[in-house]
């Protein structure tokens, strides 16, 4: 299992081996949003804040925010999922993933849910 965490607003963040951390949204979310069509990421060498609106997602059925599970600089983007968006649904925790940063508070990660606190979470929602 990924050590992954998950926010409010439905992003995922993995601490990689690297010292940086991967970033995408959850099963959830993309399910929620249906045929993902379009990604609009956050620049690299942005630096971002947590809970901050960093990028839009377009689905066939609606538009949705993404939203910065973590301060910090983003370093890299997916470029494969931006040209091809479909990856997100296919594969949301893997392939799928939007952009990578570096972390400013790597405390700040911890207290996002784990796995099972954002099922319970996302439980709640339905």
């Amino acid at each position: 299992m990924l050590d992954l965490r998950f926010s409010p607003d439905h992003s995922w963040v993995r601490r990689d081996d690297d010292g940086l951390a991967t970033v995408g949204i959850s099963p959830y979310a993309q399910e929620q949003l249906g045929d993902i069509v379009y990604i609009e990421a956050p620049d690299v060498g942005r630096e971002i804040t947590q809970g901050e609106d960093i990028g839009v997602i377009e689905s066939v059925k609606t538009t949705g925010e993404l939203k910065a599970p973590a301060s910090g600089t983003v370093v890299a983007l997916n470029a494969a999922a931006l040209e091809s968006p479909e990856q997100v649904n296919e594969s949301p925790l893997d392939d799928g993933w939007i952009f990578r940063m570096r972390i400013d508070d790597e405390a700040a990660i911890d207290e996002l849910m784990d796995e099972d606190a954002y099922a319970e979470y996302v439980e709640g929602l339905d």
